[in-house]
């Protein structure tokens, strides 16, 4: 029978909110770190499976964000991109990690690669699963949901159609191959997480607040250049959000990075896991164990 992993459930402070994460024990003490972000709207519940398969051999770490599943923020708490890498980079220092790898997913990516500026001798590399930081990955329908701003005619309501049971499970369906392979779970836990009492007011902030990020891009593809990250790309090539020149995108910063496109839509873990989970084991093993440092 396959082992499967000890993965332990916490919660612990970080400037005022209760942030819960998941954590792996790994069988070695001096296994190497992984820090997952997930993206909208899941929370960390999507890395249960692959924490399930890799746990026992590396310690990955899983937090859930301000407004995202078992995480609670205060009533005034301020959603935007730059307080969730806070929070995050808190969450990091609490727990104790100062060398770790990044899987950035969605939303994920600029929360990641915020803290990756801030902190680029702590990144050890880079796990990137259809998490965009170059505009030739945003699809048209991207481009105008991030366009919206707040006090537009019909943005709010243009919005709240992705908040909905039926927009929720379109998250996960659009582009899938086999529908078969998606467990309803997943979105069905994420619409009650979003039906959660000021949910979806700190997702309206979040979206209107979207487009910081791409004010962002030219910083982040710097860092990429300047620190070279061991880089792992497993992307959905179907994805209605960020299509596959996103993935292919990042190979003009970093040619050697290790690109893998699947026949799936935007949450490739749920439909192949048995194929990224390998690749993500042999990049873990391949890392040279120590922070990144400046290219000459």
């Amino acid at each position: 029978m396959t082992s499967l992993a000890t993965i332990q459930h916490r919660h612990i402070e970080v400037d005022g909110v209760d942030v819960f994460y998941r954590e792996s024990v790994p069988a070695r003490a001096d296994a190497p770190t992984l820090l997952l972000l997930h993206g909208f709207p899941s929370g960390s519940h999507q890395f249960r499976r692959l924490m399930d398969l890799l746990g026992d051999r590396y310690r990955l770490l899983a937090p859930d964000y301000p407004g995202f599943g078992n995480t609670s923020a205060p009533a005034d708490f301020d959603y935007t991109f730059d307080r969730l890498a806070d929070i995050v980079t808190g969450f990091t220092e609490r727990v104790g990690l100062t060398e770790f790898a990044m899987y950035v997913f969605d939303f994920g990516a600029p929360v990641g690669f915020r803290l990756a500026v801030s902190h680029p001798d702590r990144i050890t590399g880079l796990v990137v699963q259809n998490g965009n930081a170059y505009e030739a990955g945003l699809s048209d329908g991207a481009r105008a949901f991030i366009g919206l701003r707040p006090g537009e005619d019909g943005a709010e309501e243009t919005i709240g159609q992705l908040l909905t049971p039926a927009g929720t499970r379109s998250q996960y369906e659009l582009g899938v191959a086999d529908p078969t392979r998606l467990a309803p779970d997943a979105w069905t836990l994420d619409q009650y997480y979003l039906d959660l009492p000021g949910r979806k007011d700190a997702q309206l902030s979040l979206a209107f607040d979207y487009h910081s990020n791409l004010a962002r891009y030219p910083e982040w593809q710097s860092w990429l250049r300047t620190y070279a990250p061991p880089t792992l790309i497993t992307w959905g090539a179907n994805d209605p959000f960020f299509p596959a020149p996103g993935a292919r995108a990042y190979l003009a910063d970093l040619p050697d990075a290790d690109l893998h496109l699947f026949d799936t839509g935007h949450f490739a873990l749920e439909t192949h896991l048995d194929e990224i989970a390998p690749l993500v084991a042999d990049f873990l093993d391949g890392l040279p164990g120590a922070a990144l440092t400046r290219r000459e």
